[in-house]
């Protein structure tokens, strides 16, 4: 894995090189806003992973998310922030971050946290083939209206590409279609999307499902329902109606 980290504080850079090492992972640094984005620029479809400090000095964090997502929409990015506003959080993930992580960490977390994003960033895992005429066999999740190929990792809706997903965005919507109509709630899809807890941190799905109707949008009707109460569910049977 070829990684990126974002961070102006050097002892905790320090102390993550001995964890990186011990992955055997490729990690560049960068110490400042400006620097980050000099890296990351120099090669953008090279990078795995960035870990991006909010608090930085030359560009702030949230200026270098918005950056990297202009260029690439797909690289995995975990925020490292020692911010605690719920605002702060909520703002990188819908500015299109995949996951964040509080100061102070522990360092087996925040590996714990890369080596989850990047499993499923990586090709998507393989779903249940449905049932599908000839032309429709390349796509891994189909419904009326919806086709979804998990190795390309493209979502069309009414045969038009879904934008820019980001690969939570991706994973969601794949939670979501692979069930249509049926309802999740959020702590069920922070459970089947992020693979571990956050102690019921709901603002998380709440800012992801945001994003990816936002991209919905673009291309077509809305099939990201909320269902009071309880949570969301995808349904596209009414396009049409």
């Amino acid at each position: 894995m070829k990684l990126l980290m974002v961070e102006d504080n050097k002892s905790v850079a320090e102390m993550m090189s001995m964890f990186f090492q011990k992955e055997k992972w490729d990690v560049v640094y960068a110490y400042d806003g400006i620097e980050a984005m000099e890296k990351f620029k120099e090669d953008p479809a090279s990078w795995d992973m960035i870990t991006l400090d909010l608090n930085l000095p030359g560009k702030d964090g949230m200026e270098v998310n918005a950056e990297i997502r202009a260029i690439s929409s797909t690289v995995p990015i975990i925020i490292l922030t020692a911010r605690d506003s719920e605002s702060d959080q909520v703002l990188g993930l819908e500015m299109g971050a995949d996951d964040y992580v509080v100061k102070p960490f522990s360092p087996i977390t925040l590996i714990a946290r890369i080596k989850a994003l990047h499993r499923r960033a990586a090709l998507g895992t393989p779903t249940e083939t449905l049932t599908v005429d000839d032309e429709d066999q390349q796509f891994d999740v189909v419904t009326e209206h919806f086709k979804m190929n998990t190795k390309t990792r493209e979502a069309y809706l009414q045969a038009k590409m879904i934008p820019d997903l980001t690969p939570k965005e991706f994973d969601l919507l794949k939670t979501l279609a692979q069930k249509p109509r049926q309802v999740f709630s959020r702590d069920q899809l922070l459970q089947l999307v992020w693979h571990y807890e956050f102690y019921g941190d709901e603002r998380t799905v709440d800012a992801h499902i945001k994003k990816l109707r936002q991209k919905i949008e673009k291309v077509g009707p809305q099939v990201i329902q909320t269902v009071w109460g309880v949570g969301y569910k995808f349904d596209d049977s009414e396009i049409g109606a």
